[in-house]
């Protein structure tokens, strides 16, 4: 299925969630069986081959793909969530807002040294999640081979900020 065809699935919500942003709803594209199977099919085709032993998802939308696509990897899934999510020792990472702060954690155990490592998300923005969770990756001495989102907004940094890092983006969309 071409890419245009996947984002004509994405419902286009103006002003949400204020005035001024283009909010993309990817759930429209989630309930319809093509979309998803083009969506999880295109995530794969991408890392297969890859030498993959943990796959992260992060809070919330990147827990839609991450489990599949580790699946079919052969690799194990880990979920990064905000604050007091995880029931066992967590380390975690502070990060900037363009309002403030945030946080992420990870499982202490999650990630062992020397592990390759793809972190899967919905969206890439200015950057500021993906970063963070990379350094999570980092402090429990894991190794990001790659990050992969469905949607990426232009303009907004996030690519730049990742620089150091392979990135793939099944769309480009206008911020």
């Amino acid at each position: 299925m071409p890419q245009t065809d996947i984002l004509s699935m994405i419902r286009q919500v103006p002003d949400y969630p204020k005035a001024g942003i283009l909010f993309y709803d990817i759930t429209t594209a989630l309930e319809n069986p093509v979309g998803l199977k083009a969506i999880m099919d295109r995530f794969i085709a991408q890392y297969s081959g890859s030498k993959i032993d943990k796959v992260i998802g992060t809070e919330a939308r990147g827990f839609i793909f991450a489990p599949t696509i580790a699946y079919a990897l052969n690799a194990g899934f880990v979920p990064v969530r905000k604050p007091k999510k995880l029931p066992s020792i967590t380390v975690g990472v502070n990060y900037a807002l363009e309002y403030g702060t945030d946080r992420l954690e990870i499982h202490a155990d999650a990630i062992k040294p020397g592990e390759r490592v793809l972190i899967i998300d919905d969206l890439l923005a200015t950057g500021g999640t993906a970063f963070a969770t990379t350094q999570l990756v980092k402090q429990l001495g894991g190794q990001t081979v790659g990050l992969g989102f469905l949607l990426e907004l232009d303009g907004l940094g996030g690519r730049e900020k990742l620089a150091e890092f392979e990135c793939f983006a099944m769309l480009n969309v206008p911020a």
